[in-house]
């Protein structure tokens, strides 16, 4: 069976850019040109266009994708275990950040220990426990999305000015737009 490109991208419910973005960068070309210059795909290109799919769904860039499509070696399983221990670590580093601030919502005192503990020092011991700038973001944007009002106390307990704690409530608000 032939595909044009508006029925190869119906089939896999992909845009017709989506397609002719993957020519230009060599991932899915059409096998030639038909008659008004349309691009014409065949059925070994439908199915790379699954295994596309397939390794899109793993979160595989598009570049890593075509390394393994176009390798004469089998280095799928190489790639799909190492995005597999990168999706581990930050499952990981989620859970100590759920850990953290469950501990500050059930232990009152914890909060006001906190308190003691200034910006800049709790910034630290949260890097040295692993959890990155992106990563305490990521924390403040959940606090301001699940507990809006324990997150400006939290901000308060840190001491932050009332300009800054706006920034910050702000920032996290727009992100879960």
């Amino acid at each position: 069976m032939i595909y044009t490109i508006g029925k190869l991208a119906r089939k896999f419910n992909l845009s017709r850019s989506t397609l002719l973005y993957y020519d230009s960068i060599g991932l899915l070309s059409p096998i030639k040109r038909g008659n008004g210059n349309y691009r014409i795909y065949s059925e070994e290109d439908c199915k790379r266009l699954e295994q596309i799919a397939s390794y899109r769904q793993t979160g595989l860039s598009l570049q890593h994708i075509k390394e393994i499509l176009d390798s004469k070696k089998c280095i799928a399983a190489v790639s799909l275990e190492a995005k597999l221990e990168e999706i581990n670590e930050e499952i990981a580093m989620l859970r100590q950040q759920q850990h953290f601030i469950i501990k500050l919502l059930q232990d009152s005192r914890l909060l006001e220990r906190v308190s003691i503990i200034q910006k800049d020092s709790l910034t630290g011991l949260m890097q040295s426990a692993g959890i990155d700038e992106k990563a305490q973001w990521r924390l403040h944007n959940q606090f301001e999305k699940k507990f809006p009002d324990k997150h400006q106390e939290f901000l308060q307990i840190l001491g932050l000015t009332p300009e800054q704690i706006s920034k910050i409530r702000e920032w996290s608000y727009k992100e879960q737009e």
